[in-house]
Protein backbone atom coordinates (compact mmCIF):
# COMPACT_ATOMS: atom_id res chain seq x y z
CA UNK A 1 0.00 0.00 0.00
CA UNK A 2 1.34 3.61 -0.70
CA UNK A 3 3.02 5.32 1.89
CA UNK A 4 1.85 8.73 1.21
CA UNK A 5 -1.80 6.78 1.28
CA UNK A 6 -1.39 5.78 4.85
CA UNK A 7 -0.14 9.26 6.27
CA UNK A 8 -3.26 10.51 4.57
CA UNK A 9 -5.47 8.58 6.06
CA UNK A 10 -4.05 8.46 9.70
CA UNK A 11 -3.40 12.17 9.09
CA UNK A 12 -7.71 12.32 8.23
CA UNK A 13 -8.12 10.21 12.29
CA UNK A 14 -5.79 13.00 13.28
CA UNK A 15 -7.64 15.99 12.09
CA UNK A 16 -11.03 14.20 12.89
CA UNK A 17 -10.10 13.33 16.78
CA UNK A 18 -8.30 16.64 17.23
CA UNK A 19 -11.82 18.19 16.35
CA UNK A 20 -13.54 15.85 18.54
CA UNK A 21 -11.39 16.58 21.99
CA UNK A 22 -11.55 20.21 21.18
CA UNK A 23 -15.46 20.29 20.39
CA UNK A 24 -17.23 17.26 21.98
CA UNK A 25 -19.19 19.24 24.05
CA UNK A 26 -20.78 21.41 21.94
CA UNK A 27 -20.88 18.84 19.28
CA UNK A 28 -24.10 18.02 21.41
CA UNK A 29 -25.98 20.57 20.35
CA UNK A 30 -27.63 18.71 17.91
CA UNK A 31 -28.80 20.67 15.08
CA UNK A 32 -27.96 24.19 15.62
CA UNK A 33 -24.36 23.21 15.68
CA UNK A 34 -24.36 20.95 12.60
CA UNK A 35 -25.37 23.91 11.00
CA UNK A 36 -23.29 26.27 11.74
CA UNK A 37 -20.54 23.14 11.26
CA UNK A 38 -22.33 23.40 7.42
CA UNK A 39 -21.44 27.15 7.49
CA UNK A 40 -17.98 27.27 9.09
CA UNK A 41 -16.77 24.46 6.65
CA UNK A 42 -17.95 25.71 3.57
CA UNK A 43 -17.06 29.69 4.26
CA UNK A 44 -13.36 28.77 5.50
CA UNK A 45 -12.74 26.34 2.76
CA UNK A 46 -14.30 27.71 -0.31
CA UNK A 47 -11.50 30.52 -0.92
CA UNK A 48 -9.36 27.15 -1.04
CA UNK A 49 -10.48 25.94 -3.97
CA UNK A 50 -8.64 27.67 -6.72
CA UNK A 51 -4.98 26.65 -5.01
CA UNK A 52 -6.51 22.92 -5.46
CA UNK A 53 -7.03 21.86 -9.22
CA UNK A 54 -10.36 24.43 -8.82
CA UNK A 55 -13.77 21.49 -9.42
CA UNK A 56 -10.71 19.44 -10.99
CA UNK A 57 -13.05 18.54 -13.79
CA UNK A 58 -14.92 19.93 -16.84
CA UNK A 59 -17.94 17.31 -15.92
CA UNK A 60 -19.73 19.72 -14.17
CA UNK A 61 -23.03 17.72 -14.17
CA UNK A 62 -21.01 14.49 -13.02
CA UNK A 63 -19.63 17.06 -10.17
CA UNK A 64 -23.49 18.00 -9.21
CA UNK A 65 -24.27 14.85 -9.26
CA UNK A 66 -21.44 13.14 -6.78
CA UNK A 67 -22.19 16.76 -4.48
CA UNK A 68 -25.70 16.29 -4.25
CA UNK A 69 -25.76 12.73 -3.36
CA UNK A 70 -23.32 12.87 -0.98
CA UNK A 71 -24.97 15.47 0.97
CA UNK A 72 -28.17 13.75 1.16
CA UNK A 73 -26.30 10.66 2.42
CA UNK A 74 -24.27 12.53 4.95
CA UNK A 75 -27.60 13.63 6.05
CA UNK A 76 -29.06 10.81 6.85
CA UNK A 77 -26.14 9.16 8.12
CA UNK A 78 -26.04 12.37 10.58
CA UNK A 79 -30.06 12.05 11.15
CA UNK A 80 -29.49 8.10 11.78
CA UNK A 81 -26.53 8.50 14.29
CA UNK A 82 -28.19 11.35 15.87
CA UNK A 83 -31.38 8.95 16.57
CA UNK A 84 -29.88 6.38 17.91
CA UNK A 85 -28.15 8.66 20.60
CA UNK A 86 -31.58 9.82 21.67
CA UNK A 87 -32.50 5.38 21.92
CA UNK A 88 -29.53 4.05 23.14
CA UNK A 89 -26.53 3.91 24.81
CA UNK A 90 -23.96 6.42 23.06
CA UNK A 91 -20.87 4.23 23.65
CA UNK A 92 -22.81 1.15 22.54
CA UNK A 93 -24.28 3.23 19.32
CA UNK A 94 -20.95 4.84 18.75
CA UNK A 95 -18.87 1.29 18.53
CA UNK A 96 -21.32 -0.49 16.48
CA UNK A 97 -21.46 2.30 13.97
CA UNK A 98 -17.91 2.75 13.90
CA UNK A 99 -17.09 -0.97 13.48
CA UNK A 100 -20.07 -2.06 10.66
CA UNK A 101 -18.87 0.73 8.60
CA UNK A 102 -15.49 0.10 7.81
CA UNK A 103 -15.91 -3.53 7.93
CA UNK A 104 -19.70 -3.48 5.11
CA UNK A 105 -17.14 -0.69 3.14
CA UNK A 106 -15.04 -3.58 2.73
CA UNK A 107 -17.27 -5.68 1.61
CA UNK A 108 -18.88 -3.57 -0.93
CA UNK A 109 -15.47 -2.18 -1.82
CA UNK A 110 -14.57 -5.77 -2.76
CA UNK A 111 -17.77 -7.07 -4.38
CA UNK A 112 -18.83 -3.58 -6.67
CA UNK A 113 -15.63 -2.18 -7.09
CA UNK A 114 -13.27 -4.92 -7.66
CA UNK A 115 -11.01 -4.31 -5.14
CA UNK A 116 -8.66 -6.96 -3.98
CA UNK A 117 -6.80 -6.35 -1.23
CA UNK A 118 -3.94 -9.02 0.23
CA UNK A 119 -4.39 -11.43 2.91
CA UNK A 120 -2.58 -9.99 5.24
CA UNK A 121 -4.04 -6.24 5.16
CA UNK A 122 -7.06 -8.14 5.39
CA UNK A 123 -6.26 -9.41 8.94
CA UNK A 124 -5.10 -6.03 9.50
CA UNK A 125 -8.75 -4.25 8.53
CA UNK A 126 -10.08 -7.04 11.13
CA UNK A 127 -7.59 -5.79 13.83
CA UNK A 128 -7.95 -2.54 13.26
CA UNK A 129 -12.32 -2.84 13.30
CA UNK A 130 -12.25 -5.17 16.14
CA UNK A 131 -9.57 -2.71 18.71
CA UNK A 132 -12.25 0.02 17.28
CA UNK A 133 -15.34 -1.58 18.57
CA UNK A 134 -13.18 -3.19 22.02
CA UNK A 135 -12.65 1.05 22.16
CA UNK A 136 -16.19 1.75 21.57
CA UNK A 137 -17.71 -1.11 24.45
CA UNK A 138 -15.00 0.56 27.31
CA UNK A 139 -17.76 2.39 29.01
CA UNK A 140 -21.11 0.40 28.09
CA UNK A 141 -23.07 -0.24 31.41
CA UNK A 142 -23.23 -3.94 32.50
CA UNK A 143 -26.70 -5.57 30.72
CA UNK A 144 -29.88 -4.94 32.32
CA UNK A 145 -33.12 -6.62 31.43
CA UNK A 146 -33.85 -5.41 28.27
CA UNK A 147 -35.81 -7.72 25.86
CA UNK A 148 -35.96 -7.82 21.92
CA UNK A 149 -33.36 -5.94 20.00
CA UNK A 150 -31.20 -2.86 21.47
CA UNK A 151 -31.91 0.11 20.07
CA UNK A 152 -28.55 1.64 20.48
CA UNK A 153 -27.63 -2.13 18.30
CA UNK A 154 -29.99 -1.09 15.43
CA UNK A 155 -29.31 2.23 15.30
CA UNK A 156 -25.52 1.64 15.54
CA UNK A 157 -25.65 -0.73 12.78
CA UNK A 158 -28.16 1.46 10.49
CA UNK A 159 -25.25 3.98 11.28
CA UNK A 160 -23.04 1.73 10.07
CA UNK A 161 -24.38 1.10 6.55
CA UNK A 162 -24.80 4.67 6.10
CA UNK A 163 -21.28 5.51 6.82
CA UNK A 164 -20.38 2.47 4.15
CA UNK A 165 -22.77 3.56 1.79
CA UNK A 166 -21.13 7.34 1.66
CA UNK A 167 -18.03 6.30 2.19
CA UNK A 168 -18.37 3.55 -1.23
CA UNK A 169 -20.06 6.35 -3.56
CA UNK A 170 -17.57 9.35 -2.11
CA UNK A 171 -15.06 7.39 -3.11
CA UNK A 172 -16.68 6.25 -6.86
CA UNK A 173 -17.51 10.28 -7.38
CA UNK A 174 -13.89 11.19 -6.85
CA UNK A 175 -12.34 8.43 -9.12
CA UNK A 176 -15.28 8.13 -11.63
CA UNK A 177 -15.23 11.82 -12.22
CA UNK A 178 -11.53 13.34 -11.12
CA UNK A 179 -13.07 15.53 -8.70
CA UNK A 180 -10.99 17.64 -7.01
CA UNK A 181 -10.98 16.46 -3.07
CA UNK A 182 -11.47 20.27 -1.86
CA UNK A 183 -14.51 21.52 -4.03
CA UNK A 184 -16.07 18.03 -3.17
CA UNK A 185 -16.32 18.84 0.25
CA UNK A 186 -17.08 22.34 0.01
CA UNK A 187 -20.13 21.72 -2.28
CA UNK A 188 -20.94 18.55 0.07
CA UNK A 189 -21.29 20.64 2.79
CA UNK A 190 -22.65 23.51 0.98
CA UNK A 191 -25.42 21.63 -0.56
CA UNK A 192 -26.22 19.87 3.16
CA UNK A 193 -26.68 23.48 4.70
CA UNK A 194 -30.68 23.68 3.39
CA UNK A 195 -31.47 20.68 5.48
CA UNK A 196 -29.86 21.94 8.31
CA UNK A 197 -31.77 25.31 7.87
CA UNK A 198 -35.10 23.83 7.70
CA UNK A 199 -34.51 21.63 10.93
CA UNK A 200 -33.42 24.85 12.82
CA UNK A 201 -35.91 27.57 11.14
CA UNK A 202 -37.66 27.68 14.57
CA UNK A 203 -34.80 27.99 16.52
CA UNK A 204 -32.64 30.83 15.48
CA UNK A 205 -32.65 32.22 19.01
CA UNK A 206 -30.77 28.66 20.03
CA UNK A 207 -28.28 28.90 17.23
CA UNK A 208 -27.02 32.59 17.27
CA UNK A 209 -26.61 31.97 20.84
CA UNK A 210 -24.87 28.73 20.32
CA UNK A 211 -22.35 30.68 17.84
CA UNK A 212 -21.91 33.70 20.26
CA UNK A 213 -20.96 31.04 22.92
CA UNK A 214 -19.16 28.83 20.81
CA UNK A 215 -17.37 30.33 17.91
CA UNK A 216 -14.15 29.08 18.85
CA UNK A 217 -14.62 25.58 18.49
CA UNK A 218 -16.99 25.95 15.87
CA UNK A 219 -13.87 27.86 13.91
CA UNK A 220 -12.41 24.82 15.25
CA UNK A 221 -14.47 21.95 13.51
CA UNK A 222 -14.49 24.03 10.40
CA UNK A 223 -10.85 23.59 10.04
CA UNK A 224 -10.33 20.32 11.44
CA UNK A 225 -13.46 17.77 10.54
CA UNK A 226 -13.48 19.07 6.77
CA UNK A 227 -9.81 18.67 6.36
CA UNK A 228 -9.80 15.37 7.81
CA UNK A 229 -12.55 14.46 5.00
CA UNK A 230 -9.82 16.09 2.50
CA UNK A 231 -7.78 13.49 3.24
CA UNK A 232 -9.19 10.50 3.08
CA UNK A 233 -10.58 11.37 -0.43
CA UNK A 234 -7.43 12.40 -1.38
CA UNK A 235 -6.39 8.62 0.18
CA UNK A 236 -8.79 6.64 -1.40
CA UNK A 237 -7.49 8.40 -5.03
CA UNK A 238 -4.01 6.27 -4.26
CA UNK A 239 -5.42 3.65 -2.20
CA UNK A 240 -8.13 0.66 -2.23
CA UNK A 241 -11.73 1.86 -0.02
CA UNK A 242 -11.45 -1.49 1.34
CA UNK A 243 -7.91 -0.12 3.75
CA UNK A 244 -8.74 3.71 3.92
CA UNK A 245 -11.91 2.86 5.43
CA UNK A 246 -10.51 0.96 8.29
CA UNK A 247 -7.65 3.01 8.89
CA UNK A 248 -9.40 6.65 9.38
CA UNK A 249 -10.96 4.78 12.15
CA UNK A 250 -8.00 5.06 14.28
CA UNK A 251 -9.49 8.49 14.98
CA UNK A 252 -11.35 6.65 18.02
CA UNK A 253 -8.70 5.00 19.53
CA UNK A 254 -7.04 8.53 19.66
CA UNK A 255 -9.98 9.97 21.27
CA UNK A 256 -10.17 6.78 23.89
CA UNK A 257 -6.22 7.32 24.79
CA UNK A 258 -6.91 11.16 25.32
CA UNK A 259 -9.80 10.11 27.64
CA UNK A 260 -7.45 7.30 29.27
CA UNK A 261 -4.53 9.60 29.86
CA UNK A 262 -5.78 13.40 29.81
CA UNK A 263 -9.15 13.25 31.16
CA UNK A 264 -8.22 10.30 33.52
CA UNK A 265 -11.19 8.11 32.33
CA UNK A 266 -11.83 4.22 33.26
CA UNK A 267 -10.30 1.10 32.29
CA UNK A 268 -7.08 2.40 30.90
CA UNK A 269 -5.81 -0.71 30.46
CA UNK A 270 -8.78 -1.63 28.41
CA UNK A 271 -7.99 1.39 26.13
CA UNK A 272 -4.21 0.96 25.66
CA UNK A 273 -4.94 -2.89 24.89
CA UNK A 274 -7.30 -2.30 22.47
CA UNK A 275 -5.07 0.26 20.40
CA UNK A 276 -2.14 -1.92 20.19
CA UNK A 277 -4.48 -4.69 18.30
CA UNK A 278 -5.33 -1.22 16.39
CA UNK A 279 -2.13 -0.68 16.04
CA UNK A 280 -1.42 -4.45 14.80
CA UNK A 281 -3.82 -3.76 12.28
CA UNK A 282 -2.25 -0.81 10.79
CA UNK A 283 1.06 -2.14 10.62
CA UNK A 284 -0.52 -5.35 8.44
CA UNK A 285 -2.33 -3.08 6.05
CA UNK A 286 1.21 -1.04 5.53
CA UNK A 287 2.71 -4.10 4.41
Amino acid sequence: MSVLAIVLALGAAVAHAAWNVIAHNVSRAGAPFLWWGAVASTMLWIGVIPFTGGLGTDDIAGFALGVAVSAVLHVLYMSVLQRGYQLGNLSTVYATARGSGPFLAVIVAMLLLGERPSPAALIGVGLVIVGVVAVGFVDRPAAGERRGIDPAVLFGLLTGVMIATYTIWDAHAVREWSLSPVAFMVGTTLAQLPFYTIVVRRRWGVVRELGRREWRRILAFGILSPLSYILVLQAITLAPVALIAPLREVSVVLVSLFGAFVLRESRPAWRVAASVVVVGGVVLIAL
